[in-house]
């Protein structure tokens, strides 16, 4: 079944004299990650709560799958929906079992049962079955987050409202856990609400992204590409900011970008060598350690990201730029040295992706061999239909 899950018609929350969500009309889509995202103040976690009644609208309506949810009550509205916040809200008193058990067990479903399907979330969202007897207090917080997000797929919601769940963990945790949400979804094929503060992380995630200016105004909803492409106004653009072209990298895979295959120096024969260039220095098994430059002969220079083969222009680009010789790694699969690509290369097929990727909009055909934000393989169609993207690992 396909169509919109979520309608908003003219829908407005004032408090006081303070409009927070303006006359906000948007179709979500059904099975797809719709993200909510701009600055502080700007009505985008309002909104998403007026959606089960956490927050209740001043005018307009709300449908979820055709059904007004002012005709519902609003204990049994929440309960019909997942809900994950920022800082997990589990109860420091239950059994991580039991915290995931709590919708089930609110719905009526026996206990034994409730804790059974506790049991395959915890498989589902990527933690050990070990944590099941723990309180809250005695986990990370990425693995909070987790376990607010299997608690909120406990019922098998079809909608799943997400008020930026990542945003309190340090950068590594919070990449893990959109890899892992793109990788539920993909299994799940959930209605997702995710509202964020950041563009990366809406562009990384989001099917379809609705920008809210202050104000509580919805200023733009489109594709990723298309958001970084032609932003509809000023603020749009300002919003997504200046380096809108660095991100945009990031539908282009790799396909077609020259690698230069440079010989190696191997880590232990570092000590006498003596390279007339940058060189990488690579372990036993050829993955890179490290740089061997002529100006410092015997020593190991560390630095650069490195760049996965048929990962996008924008970590090939990135390798480049952050590396002491100026230019990326290029590893395999395995993380094998591949060879090293520069930064010019990259802008130059990235310039003549452009060009294909115009070539076919003007006539009116999919973009070949694009690719979706990184972390991600390219979608089915173009991005600004809202075709779901698949996560790959991340170069």
């Amino acid at each position: 079944m396909t169509g919109a899950m979520i309608e908003f018609g003219e829908v407005s929350k004032v408090y006081g004299g303070a409009t927070a969500v303006d006359r906000l009309s948007l179709s979500v889509p059904r099975g797809r990650i719709t993200v909510f995202v701009g600055p502080s103040g700007c009505g985008k976690t309002t909104s998403l709560r007026m959606i089960n009644r956490m927050v209740e609208p001043s005018s307009g309506t709300i449908t979820v799958d055709g059904r007004d949810v002012s005709s519902l009550p609003a204990a049994t509205l929440r309960r019909s929906m997942g809900y994950v916040m920022q800082a997990a809200g589990l109860m420091p008193h239950r059994t991580v079992l039991d915290n995931i058990a709590t919708v089930p067990r609110l719905n009526g479903v026996p206990r034994g049962t409730a804790r059974a399907r506790a049991r395959e979330l915890l498989d589902v969202v990527g933690l050990p079955q070990t944590l099941a007897v723990r309180y809250p207090s005695q986990l990370s917080g990425g693995q909070q987050q987790r376990v607010g997000v299997a608690r909120a797929l406990a019922a098998d919601p079809p909608v799943l409202l997400m008020d930026e769940p990542f945003s309190a963990v340090d950068p590594v945790v919070r990449h893990e856990l959109q890899q892992e949400l793109l990788r539920l979804q993909r299994d799940l094929g959930k209605t997702i609400v995710f509202v964020t503060h950041d563009i990366d992380e809406a562009v990384l995630l989001g099917d379809r992204i609705a920008v809210f200016a202050v104000g509580g105004r919805l200023a733009q909803v489109a594709g990723p590409e298309e958001l970084l492409r032609a932003p509809a106004d000023d603020f749009v653009s300002g919003f997504v900011g200046r380096d809108r072209g660095f991100r945009h990298l990031g539908f282009f895979d790799d396909a077609g970008l020259a690698v230069d295959g440079a010989a190696s120096v191997v880590l232990s024969e570092l000590a006498t060598a003596r390279p007339a260039r940058w060189a990488v220095v690579v372990d036993d098994a050829g993955r890179p350690a490290g740089w061997a430059s002529p100006e410092s002969p015997g020593v190991l220079v560390s630095g650069g990201s490195l760049h996965h083969a048929g990962a996008t222009l924008r970590t090939a680009l990135d390798a480049a730029l952050s590396s002491p010789s100026g230019r990326g790694v290029v590893v395999d699969d395995g993380g094998r040295y591949v060879g090293t690509v520069g930064a010019s290369e990259v802008i130059a097929q990235a310039d003549r992706r452009r060009t294909e990727a115009q070539r076919e909009r003007s006539r009116g055909g999919a973009t070949p061999g694009a690719a979706a934000p990184d972390g991600e393989a390219a979608p089915a169609g173009p991005t600004s239909d809202g075709g779901r993207r698949l996560p790959v690992e991340e170069g």
